[in-house]
């Protein structure tokens, strides 16, 4: 069932959103850095996380951004700090990690070892300690079920516990739904599922692989679809559910090209979110006529100010891209942000703090002067 909440309404998206990861604080690398050698021990890692956070929290709130994250500031990964801890998975060391663009990230994934499930999680509690700490909305952000397969499908699932892939769909979004159901409880309204399995499915490249492994590229979309379906079939009607797609964000690099054209009817249509985070900052994005195909009650947020880099676009430039958008779906359903997170790994993109800052303000300036 589709939310009714207004959009963008009081749980998100916002005219001035982000995706959720941000650049991690040099007191927060120097603690991770501090326990990866013994000389701290967890508790005291999470002490300089809460307080980092709540500046973090300050300083979101102070240049104008109404939906509010934990920068993903206690992970290490913006999915796998979530898949590996999920009923049936663990961390797993491999040979080589994933291939970005010239870098490859480090070798390690999650592994199905048993039954997939939902008991509960700990990014439940990361959730209450920003709503604790925000007077704005906080949101959440996690990996969409499609990350427990896109990546290493079958050979990522232990021999025969899952021989009908079927089941397996079926109880990875059941998970989901308890984690969404206890995302709710916790007193989340606004919630993102992070994706790249679908602008993947728009490179060539990336479903000529898919299709050397056995897996359908024309039908995979489909499936990861009814998983989200299926997760949030049951939500509260004042739940706010987004989503994020994304070619690859690992240290200003990428993975996939190719514009929306063969997803977005699909996207748009099947997947049963309120609203979609989409990268449109560069030409391997492709142009905005998919818009054509958001539906009435659906709103995208453009992703035009690149967070690969520091330089700061012009205000003119982005206006100017926003008309061009509005001319394939109203302008009352838009809304603005970077193309993906700042950090979507704790080693972050490459540009400075400060570059980043100057990038949201420069988003809500824009937001405010376009929308009111």
């Amino acid at each position: 069932m589709t939310s009714t909440v207004a959009i963008p309404g009081k749980t998100g998206p916002f005219r001035a959103d982000q995706v959720g990861s941000l650049l991690r604080s040099q007191p927060l690398k120097e603690a991770r850095a501090a326990k990866a050698a013994g000389k701290i021990d967890a508790a005291g890692l999470k002490a300089v996380e809460d307080s980092e956070i709540k500046k973090l929290i300050a300083k979101q709130e102070a240049v104008g951004l109404s939906g509010i994250t934990d920068g993903e500031y206690r992970r290490s990964w913006w999915h796998y700090d979530f898949l590996w801890q999920l009923d049936g998975v663990e961390r797993i060391e491999l040979d080589h990690g994933i291939q970005f663009a010239g870098v490859e990230t480090k070798a390690e994934a999650p592994r199905v070892v048993g039954k997939i499930g939902f008991t509960t999680h700990p990014f439940v509690e990361h959730f209450k300690f920003l709503k604790a700490n925000t007077k704005e909305t906080p949101k959440m952000t996690i990996p969409s079920p499609s990350m427990l397969h896109y990546r290493g499908g079958r050979k990522l699932i232990n021999m025969g516990l899952y021989p009908n892939m079927d089941d397996y769909y079926r109880d990875l979004g059941q998970a989901y739904k308890g984690a969404v159901h206890a995302f709710y409880d916790a007193g989340c309204r606004y919630l993102q599922l992070d994706d790249v399995s679908f602008a993947y499915l728009c490179d060539p490249e990336q479903k000529k692989m898919l299709a050397d492994r056995g897996d359908d590229p024309d039908h995979q979309g489909v499936i990861y679809a009814g998983m989200v379906e299926e997760a949030i079939k049951d939500r509260p009607r004042d739940m706010t559910i987004t989503m994020h797609l994304c070619r690859g964000n690992f240290r200003s690099t990428f993975v996939a090209s190719g514009g929306y054209e063969p997803i977005a009817e699909l996207l748009f249509n099947a997947m049963p979110v309120d609203a979609y985070f989409m990268e449109w900052d560069t030409e391997r994005a492709g142009g905005f006529e998919p818009l054509r195909f958001l539906p009435k009650g659906k709103a995208v947020v453009l992703g035009l100010v690149t967070s690969k880099s520091g330089v700061l676009e012009k205000k003119d430039d982005i206006r100017r891209r926003i008309e061009e958008a509005s001319r394939y779906a109203p302008i009352e359903q838009l809304c603005l942000s970077a193309q993906c997170g700042f950090a979507s790994t704790e080693e972050g993109n490459v540009l400075a703090e400060d570059e980043q800052w100057k990038k949201l303000e420069m988003i809500v300036d824009v937001a405010r002067e376009t929308w009111g």
